[in-house]
């Protein structure tokens, strides 16, 4: 028994120096509690420079960046990307949270079902997709759709200026999370009583309704829906 136990204790110290541990105690005492300071220069070494980044001067550029920089949170989520299209001045940019996975499938925003209904709400205020300006708070969708306050804030910001260089006449923000993101509020305001939305030149009317996915599973959500969409249209418009 006693053999066994030699042999453990030295298989034991054996792993140990093939692990590196020369010692079971140093001479001085080690505080492993206290981070390690860092000299300035050797932050500087260890820190990677990274080029700034020229912020967009207009649509095309704001296109491009999106597509191309790695400093974007979508970069983060496999699967395929969904970047925002249509005309500059557009009379309406439509906001939407993200790509459902039909959408990913399909290559587009508001496909399927979704987006046979809002076709139909377009039609029913006199416009269809290609007169509108067509894009998503986050451009690609990520692991069950789930994502970091810290990522939705960056999206809220991005939007400020994507809204900003688009110049669209009106701005249409479908489902709770991009309302939530893009005209936070304190819960004392009426649905109908959104504020203008802020962006990196001045305002923007804005409207807010239901999600077409939510439509399609609580009709009843129609009547209020189509309350928010006659905002929508224009005075002269006969």
């Amino acid at each position: 028994m006693q053999d066994k136990e030699v042999l453990s204790a030295d298989a034991y110290l054996a792993w140990w120096r093939l692990a590196g541990v020369e010692c079971a105690v140093a001479e001085t005492p080690v505080n492993w509690l206290r981070p390690v300071a860092v000299t300035a220069s050797a932050a500087q070494t260890n820190m990677p420079s990274a080029p700034p980044v020229a912020k967009p001067v207009d649509l095309q550029a704001f296109q491009t960046w999106l597509a191309s920089d790695t400093g974007q949170p979508e970069r983060h989520w496999a699967g395929r990307t969904i970047l925002p299209t249509g005309p500059i001045d557009a009379p309406l940019m439509i906001v939407t949270d993200m790509p459902d996975p039909a959408d990913i499938e399909q290559g587009m925003l508001l496909a399927e079902r979704a987006g046979a209904l809002f076709d139909s709400m377009l039609r029913a205020i006199g416009l269809n997709r290609a007169d509108c300006y067509m894009a998503s708070l986050f451009f690609a969708r990520p692991p069950g759709g789930m994502v970091e306050t810290s990522d939705i804030a960056s999206a809220a910001t991005r939007m400020a200026t994507h809204v900003h260089l688009a110049r669209p006449r009106r701005l249409l923000l479908l489902g709770d999370r991009t309302i939530r993101a893009l005209i936070p509020t304190d819960g004392g305001e009426a649905p109908d009583a959104l504020p203008r939305f802020n962006h990196d030149g001045g305002t923007v009317p804005v409207t807010a309704t239901f999600h077409p996915r939510l439509l399609l599973t609580q009709p009843a959500a129609k009547a209020q829906c189509w309350r928010a969409l006659q905002s929508l249209i224009e005075e002269d418009r006969p």
